[in-house]
């Protein structure tokens, strides 16, 4: 039989978890550090396991306690929709966990996020960065705008493709007049690369069109720089510091000014897709379905995406299956 002392404590430990510390816990729920720290102890006694590692400067979730916070996290969502269910207008509000794309997402996606949470002042949201694909669902993220995204969807994972960029070999004018322009893929050995370079040393790969009409082939490149990061590298190769394959959402500004120049046009390819994902068990929430709309609204139109393919919104933003070009 269900008790009600198994959601005792639930709140404050998803608090503490999400300020990583007490004392910030505290403020948030108007509480005293004092009574937070009970609460926590209380709850740990109940479940006769440790939920934090404690130090005097730092406050993390142990294995078990990460493992707890995930599935409570579950639970406090299913309230929440239980509720919004019997209030089907009631204005955004509460948290709301958003992830983006590290570049793309600073550069695109967050302008918009910010604009929407300015709209709603209710909202207390929690925006992360990946350079990797986030699966809503998993991850207990509400709102995920990725660059690339699986071959085959998860059932519980709602998407909807908003478009693709093109891949252009590029570099500055002044590169271009010291060291002359590559017409081929050979030539362009000889040139100074600039690549993407994970921490361990790995090197991203360029992407060349492949024998067949939409075959891509990947190759590594030798490059004097490596830079990890997207941002990194349009201002590297900007500075003249040689030539790089980039996405055009990254650097469509640099192309109208003229600071980047593309070359080697016939070897431009697609890039990756760019999706909007989200647990299809939050949809329904005032708060991520405004939100959803709001970036699929903004994010499909030639104002953020303006030299991609697109498809028309139909009259019902939501839910949308994700299709490809």
């Amino acid at each position: 039989m269900f008790s009600s002392e198994r959601l005792k404590g639930i709140d404050v430990f998803v608090c503490v978890a999400d300020c990583g510390s007490f004392r910030l816990a505290a403020e948030r729920l108007n509480l005293t550090g004092s009574a937070i720290s009970k609460s926590i102890a209380r709850l740990e006694g109940r479940l006769d396991i440790r939920l934090f590692h404690r130090t005097t400067r730092s406050l993390s979730l142990t294995e078990a306690g990460a493992a707890f916070y995930k599935t409570c996290l579950g639970v406090l969502a299913d309230l929440e929709e239980a509720e919004a269910a019997l209030h089907e207008n009631t204005e955004p509000c509460g948290g709301i966990r958003i992830d983006l794309s590290a570049s793309y997402g600073r550069m695109h996606a967050l302008p918009v996020v910010l604009d929407f949470i300015d709209k709603h002042p209710k909202l207390s949201p929690h925006i992360t960065f990946s350079n990797r694909i986030v699966d809503p669902v998993e991850e207990g993220i509400d709102v995920v705008v990725q660059v690339g995204g699986p071959d085959v969807w998860p059932a519980t994972v709602g998407h909807r493709y908003l478009g693709t960029g093109r891949h252009i070999f590029c570099a500055s004018p002044d590169y271009l007049a010291r060291h002359g322009t590559p017409g081929s893929e050979s030539e362009l050995r000889d040139h100074c690369c600039v690549v993407y370079g994970d921490n361990d040393g790995t090197i991203h790969p360029w992407h060349f069109p492949g024998d067949r009409p939409g075959v891509i082939e990947r190759r590594v490149m030798p490059g004097r720089f490596r830079v990890g990061d997207g941002e990194g590298m349009a201002a590297a190769v900007a500075a003249g510091c040689g030539v790089a394959q980039l996405p055009t959402w990254l650097i469509q500004r640099q192309l109208e000014e003229g600071s980047l120049v593309e070359v080697l046009v016939h070897l431009a390819t697609d890039g990756l897709a760019i999706n909007l994902a989200w647990s299809k068990s939050r949809q329904a929430l005032p708060k991520v379905r405004a939100l959803l709309d709001r970036l699929a609204a903004s994010l499909s139109g030639a104002g953020r995406l303006p030299d991609v393919s697109h498809i028309s919104s139909p009259p019902d933003p939501l839910p949308v299956p994700r299709t490809r070009p």
